[in-house]
């Protein structure tokens, strides 16, 4: 091949995509039981973590644009999952808010990660080597974050 470069195998963005989306596809299971897809779950774990968060603060956890998050979020309040309302101090700001429902949806996902570990962590990865590998992508997320930040 002329452009070695070029080579699917030469791109390091290759193997990130395909680990995210089979990755994903191992939560499908978990996820169609409790009703929600996996940019929902990942709402969820943000506001299990703490509850009562801006709809900006849950884009910047999750590295993704407003634009992007507000017909999620819309999605969830009309399945009953969480709540927006317009902050009392700051009426630009929107507070979001688990319902009962999504605080009870904590217990179902409670044992995902565990039981996805189990079918992942066999003889040919660890749970170090995992670990290692979730340490290091951190590295290479908080590079090209704090990269793109305005003053840097």
């Amino acid at each position: 091949m002329e452009f070695e470069q070029l080579k699917l195998s030469n791109q390091i963005c290759f193997p990130l995509y395909a680990a995210s989306r089979l990755i994903t596809r191992e939560y499908q299971p978990y996820l169609d039981k409790m009703d929600i897809t996996y940019p929902q779950y990942l709402v969820l774990l943000v506001l299990w973590e703490k509850d009562g968060v801006t709809v900006n603060e849950i884009a910047q956890k999750l590295i993704l644009n407003t634009n992007t998050i507000t017909p999620l979020l819309k999605r969830m309040e009309t399945q009953g999952i969480l709540s927006r309302k317009r902050s009392e101090s700051d009426e630009r700001k929107v507070i979001v808010c688990l319902t009962e429902k999504g605080e009870e949806m904590k217990k179902t996902a409670a044992g995902i990660p565990e039981e996805l570990g189990s079918k992942i962590i066999t003889d040919k990865i660890s749970i170090s080597e995992l670990t290692d590998l979730k340490n290091k992508l951190n590295l290479l997320i908080n590079y090209l974050v704090d990269k793109d930040q305005p003053g840097e």
